[in-house]
């Protein structure tokens, strides 16, 4: 079975739309979405909406830093972030927002962690960015694999047969095998807003009959969304970023 991971949306339905449709066409069986649905981004209700449905059709979702700030207003966060989560508070439905209350920090499955950061302490959104975050990570769990989001830059980490870390740098497109024996840890990167450089929406499929993980850069209106965040008032930086992949 082909697993879809996708994170770090923040309210950009654009991006979102982009990667279910390459993913739908690709023959995923199952989703996976890993927190931050809101924030930063124009359409936050769009983006819930369509959430809500693929949660109806089985879809597994965890709670991000941002989602949970909607109705945690003493989440720390920079100033910039924090005045996309107000603007973000008076665009939802009480629907919506009760939708994220429910949302729980971790799910395991069938070996498999799924968190919004750290796995270590995930109510603390500690940033998984190197080798050291992401053995502390793997440490915290007994599952074999590991998958979070909130750096906003792809990244897969591995246990290897000596008992050390090694990282690796996802291309799109190229699988990337996570051998049963050892341990791993996955970045998935961003689908609203991504920073490594690159505007494509990032997510990734896992094979469940391979072990195989492939992460898939898709190209959208980057314009669009850019301008839907201008129009809503929102702070200039993030229209700008999403067109540098910053």
């Amino acid at each position: 079975m082909l697993i879809a991971f996708m994170s770090d949306i923040h309210g950009n339905h654009d991006a979102f739309d982009a990667c279910l449709a390459d993913a739908d066409a690709r023959g995923v069986g199952q989703y996976v979405f890993l927190g931050d649905y809101v924030g930063y981004g124009a359409e936050p209700e769009a983006v819930i909406e369509t959430l809500e449905h693929y949660l109806a059709d089985g879809a597994i979702a965890i709670v991000g830093n941002h989602d949970r700030a909607i109705s945690d207003s003493s989440t720390s966060m920079n100033p910039v972030a924090r005045a996309a989560i107000d603007w973000t508070r008076t665009h939802l439905s009480a629907k919506a927002r009760t939708l994220l209350d429910r949302l729980p920090l971790t799910i395991e499955d069938q070996g498999r962690l799924y968190v919004h950061a750290d796995a270590t302490s995930p109510e603390r959104w500690i940033y998984v960015t190197d080798s050291e975050t992401a053995w502390n990570s793997i440490k915290a769990t007994r599952a074999q694999l590991v998958f979070c989001g909130h750096v906003h830059v792809p990244a897969v980490y591995g246990v290897t047969a000596t008992s050390k870390l090694a990282s690796f740098k996802p291309v799109s497109g190229v699988g990337i095998p996570l051998l049963k024996q050892r341990r791993w840890l996955c970045v998935l990167g961003a689908v609203g807003q991504p920073r490594d450089g690159n505007p494509a929406a990032c997510y990734g499929i896992y094979n469940t009959e391979n072990s195989e993980m492939t992460y898939i850069r898709v190209p959208y209106d980057v314009e669009k969304a850019a301008s839907r965040i201008r129009l809503a008032g929102l702070p200039e930086m993030l229209a700008d970023r999403l067109l540098k992949g910053r």
